[in-house]
């Protein structure tokens, strides 16, 4: 089984790396050769290998070289090191820092796929856990993008098809509609996840000052500038770097982001040395990009550079469907941390999230819901919980069970079929046996239904509508 596993052997003596390599070869490994430890490096760099093999004796980059690189760039490959019988004191501390195994020359060709079939082994096993976790990312890893509605069940197929991927991508949305919040996901589901997830606001700094956090720089390059500090492409090297309100960033540093993204390297201010990244690229704005680059405030190129994927938010005025969803969602994320008991939200109270328009999108929402928790005094998000500044204190209270079944009217058969399970769920009193019944449907059918939809089971719950 040697599925999928790639073998780098790098030796400066050719004849013999090439004969470790025809001999993995021959039992199916797809290996390849480099014959110098800089060669050896670049590859690890560039390519992806499951297992290394490297000769602890080179001249230039020596195979503790090699074990560190790896370390850092691969480090779920596994490292065998190849030495001579005099270096078997350097083999061992090679062991201590990491490498899989090691092997004396003349390396015996049984020895050899034995060492190297547990050392792929290793990897496999390592690899079908990181699969695993995977499909846990895959089926928790967006749990914060809460919505029921076909814009957001639109939304997240189309980042579980990029999230795996290294394109860059461009949210676009208005203010508080979770640009951050779907960068993140993006990052957790990434192959990247392991790695730092950087955000940076363009719209905080000024433009000196935004220069430095993106390139860093050098000790003395400008006053104040009293020691090196390296910028966030440097910190999130190997990870994800989120530009948010890349639209607001100056036309000067936009040229400065275009050539990095080009050349895949950076100069710190004061600096002449290249930096090589390997950087993912994420970045939001609430702006209309396309009127900017016409108006001539961005420039076009970087907008076709930054935009191989789109994301497009929806305001939550335009999901209407998903208000009473994510007030739960919140609900229960701030009970949770403030140590509440708060189970339900009054009729009086849906109705008048479903009647307002959240300027402030779901950042509003969230606010507004966490401070309906922290004053809430007995278990249910009334009028009273309200805070006192809200536009939402001005909305007639009226009939909430009325509306609530109005409210169905024109939305999709999800939204209508979850409130009438609700409702029979509250008949019931919670009993999901007697909601069955009563629904004429398998109670396994209602259990599935109750998780897809998120609904509430307790006494007195109430209607996602």
């Amino acid at each position: 089984m040697n599925d999928q596993i790639r073998v780098l052997v790098i030796d400066d003596q050719e004849h013999h790396a090439q004969a470790v390599a025809e001999s993995l070869a021959k039992i199916g490994y797809e290996c390849v050769v480099a014959t110098s430890g800089q060669e050896g490096l670049r590859r690890i760099e560039n390519e992806d290998f499951g297992v290394i093999i490297s000769d602890l004796k080179m001249e230039g980059v020596d195979g503790l070289a090699i074990l560190r690189k790896a370390k850092v760039e691969l480090p779920h490959a596994e490292v065998v090191l190849v030495t001579g019988h005099g270096d078997i004191k350097s083999a061992v501390t090679a062991l201590q820092s990491g490498a899989a195994n090691y092997l004396v020359k003349p390396v015996d060709i049984g020895e050899l796929r034995i060492v190297v079939e547990k050392a792929a082994e290793k990897h496999r096993l390592a690899q079908t856990n990181r699969e695993l976790q995977k499909q846990i990312d895959e089926k928790f890893g967006f749990e914060g993008l809460v919505g029921n509605s076909p814009q957001m069940h639109g939304v997240l197929d189309r980042l579980k098809q990029i999230a795996p991927t290294d394109a860059r991508i461009l949210i676009q949305g208005e203010t508080g509609t979770g640009k951050e919040l779907v960068a993140k996901a993006i990052h957790v589901n990434s192959p990247r996840r392991n790695k730092p997830f950087v955000p940076l606001n363009c719209t905080a700094l000024n433009e000196n000052l935004l220069e430095s956090e993106l390139f860093g720089h050098e000790a003395g390059a400008f006053t104040g500038a009293d020691r090196l500090r390296k910028g966030k492409f440097e910190y999130a090297n190997g990870g994800t770097l989120f530009l948010d309100e890349l639209g607001d960033m100056p036309l000067t540093l936009q040229s400065k982001l275009l050539r990095v993204l080009e050349d895949g390297q950076v100069y710190r201010i004061g600096g002449n040395e290249p930096i090589k990244v390997n950087v993912r690229v994420l970045s939001a704005t609430h702006r209309d990009l396309e009127d900017a680059v016409a108006k001539g405030t961005f420039r076009q190129d970087l907008y076709f550079r930054l935009k191989v994927v789109t994301i497009a938010l929806p305001p939550l005025r335009d999901r209407r469907e998903d208000i009473i969803l994510l007030a739960f969602h919140f609900m229960k994320e701030f009970s949770q941390r403030y140590g509440r008991n708060v189970t339900s939200i009054a009729a009086e109270i849906r109705r008048a999230f479903n009647t307002y328009d959240w300027p402030g999108n779901v950042r509003e929402l969230k606010g507004v819901v966490e401070s309906m928790v922290a004053l809430d005094r007995d278990g249910e998000l009334g009028i009273d919980d309200l805070p006192d500044a809200t536009p939402l204190r001005k909305i007639p209270p009226g009939d909430g069970e009325v509306m609530g079944q109005q409210s169905l009217i024109g939305q999709p058969l999800e939204v209508v079929e979850a409130y009438y399970i609700q409702k029979a769920l509250e008949l019931a009193n919670g009993n999901r046996e007697e909601a069955a019944k009563m629904l004429k449907i398998g109670e396994r059918t209602l259990y599935r239904k109750i998780k897809d939809y998120q609904l509430i089971t307790k006494k007195r719950s109430t209607p996602v509508s």
